[in-house]
């Protein structure tokens, strides 16, 4: 049968006991994390394009993707406090519903870790780009992001050449350079074993908080009410759309649970440092976006029949070029680096540069995080015999995964040279919405199936919050644009042929062997967890 194989919750604590690595994480330095991850991966990077969808109504934008996250986290603290292991979800939905869906989840995982560092890494090249010409260096657009390409790939299938269109091709690049080297600098940084410590981890949250608490300083005294006037210009659609979209800003607390193994006493630790990160994020998102819009606006930008452009197209790419060349300011939801260009337009350049340095200083850890994120579950699918132990082969110098590192890295840089960062968001928040909603679904049927296990952390009114949770991310992913929408059969296609062709046959659990030996490249150091996602 196809739902038999389910990995006994003993032995899973078992194996990791065994075979697991050093505890050395607190409550202090989880939250850290979590707040690593979930500041910079959205508020610097994702503003425009929820401006975009949304315009003002960006803000319950915020909230309605912050209450599916907190629900989200509720499910994740009990598992992961029960359930103190690495591998995350996937981890969690091998014991409860077994190894098919696990699978499936895992290989979510994959695709959220590995399209949302290309995603980050997107962003990153944005701010760089940005500091370098306010700095008097003028970068090249043509190998600075990739809109010339996108409009030439939309005319090849069919798109009739607008104005818009041939503005994008005429003053667009043709490949995100900056993007690819982040990303390959990550690479390299993960394998030979180079990783951030808590105190410097500690530092760069710091830097973020104190970025985005100058930038709130400066606008929400020039706030005019006038700019939240239409709240909601594409209505409840586009806000949820933008909702969608911002998700993707909330997924750095999965690294919490993601690195479960690593701490000390997971059972009080963990959902400590996935509610207070998030608590903590949600605040501070709410207020930032406040001074954004409140500043200078956030009306979408719309094309010459009226409509509302796709953020991350080449339309309104284009469309966003011939606003500027025209002589005007150019709009929040244009802008690829918006929280430094309101403080240029409020008459702030220099903290602007300096919200832009905390930006380029803080982001690459958190491209560091997402692809370590994508070898820790590699590393926890090939110990559970699905994928191929030579993925996650030692290096014999510097004691890391660098088969699965190379080939995170080079996937992570190829995405990050020709997809805007909008789309890599949704794409990955395919992947990630599954994951979550299958931890809900887990939850419950862990309720049914043991209910007498010793549960640290008991979600709280869990007939109640877990439905929430499967019925908030199935609408996020329903918002989403069909494209994204359909990235997720479509890479869980690709991984069904993989699970029952290789992955099934060689399964532990399938053979029976449950409690199996550590396969040899997994002896020795396994690379310590990056203190920042």
């Amino acid at each position: 049968m196809l739902f038999d194989r389910v990995k006994p919750l003993d032995a899973i604590l078992a194996t990791a006991e065994k075979k697991g690595l050093t505890r050395s994480l607190g409550a202090f330095q989880l939250t850290m994390l979590g707040i690593g991850g979930v500041i910079g991966t959205g508020i610097f990077v994702l503003t425009s394009e929820a401006a975009q969808k949304a315009g003002p109504g960006m803000l319950l934008s915020f909230v309605a993707a912050g209450i599916v996250c907190a629900v989200a986290a509720l499910c994740y603290s009990e598992l992961a406090s029960m359930v103190p292991v690495s591998g995350s979800a996937y981890t969690y939905t091998y014991a409860v519903v077994g190894e098919l869906l696990a699978w499936m989840v895992g290989w979510s995982l994959i695709l959220e870790y590995a399209l949302g560092a290309s995603a980050v890494s997107v962003g990153w090249s944005n701010h760089a780009i940005g500091l370098l010409n306010a700095s008097g260096y003028h970068f090249p657009a043509a190998i600075s992001n990739a809109d010339a390409l996108m409009a030439h790939v939309q005319m090849a299938f069919g798109s009739p050449p607008n104005a818009d269109l041939l503005a994008a091709a005429a003053t667009g690049g043709w490949i995100n350079v900056p993007a690819i080297v982040i990303a390959l600098v990550a690479m390299s940084l993960l394998i030979v074993g180079t990783t951030e410590s808590a105190a410097v981890n500690a530092v760069l949250v710091a830097i973020k908080l104190l970025a985005l608490t100058a930038f709130c300083i400066i606008t929400l005294p020039a706030m005019k009410t006038g700019y939240f006037t239409p709240l909601l210009p594409t209505g409840t659609i586009g806000m949820f759309g933008a909702a969608a979209s911002i998700f993707f800003a909330y997924v750095g607390f999965d690294a919490v649970s993601t690195a479960a193994e690593e701490t000390k006493n997971p059972q009080r630790n963990v959902p400590i440092g996935l509610i207070g990160s998030l608590a903590i994020c949600t605040i501070f998102y709410l207020v930032v976006a406040s001074g954004a819009i409140g500043a200078i606006g956030a009306q979408p930008v719309v094309g010459a029949l009226g409509q509302v452009l796709s953020p991350g197209s080449a339309e309104i790419a284009g469309r966003c070029a011939s606003i500027v060349a025209g002589g005007a300011i150019e709009p929040l939801v244009c802008s690829r680096e918006a929280l430094v260009h309101v403080l240029q337009v409020l008459g702030h350049p220099v903290m602007g540069w300096l919200v832009g340095l905390a930006a380029v200083l803080a982001l690459p850890s958190v491209v560091l995080m997402m692809m370590y994120g994508q070898t820790r579950i590699f590393f926890t699918m090939a110990r559970d015999g699905l994928l191929p132990g030579r993925l996650a082969a030692i290096h014999p110098r510097f004691r890391t995964p660098h088969v699965v590192t190379w080939v995170t890295g080079i996937a992570t840089a190829l995405a990050a040279a020709c997809l805007p960062v909008g789309k890599l968001a949704d794409y990955s928040n395919s992947g990630t919405l599954f994951a979550f909603a299958m931890v809900a679904v887990s939850v419950m049927v862990l309720r049914k199936a043991d209910p007498t296990r010793h549960r640290p952390f008991r979600t709280p009114l869990v007939w109640l919050v877990a439905p929430v949770a499967i019925i908030g991310c199935l609408g996020l992913y329903a918002s989403l644009t069909l494209s994204a929408i359909l990235v997720l059969p479509g890479w869980g296609a690709v991984g069904l042929l993989v699970y029952f062709l290789y992955s099934r046959p060689r399964s532990h659990v399938g053979r029976g062997v449950v409690d199996v030996p550590e396969p040899e490249a997994y002896t020795g150091t396994e690379p310590p967890v990056p203190a920042t996602h």
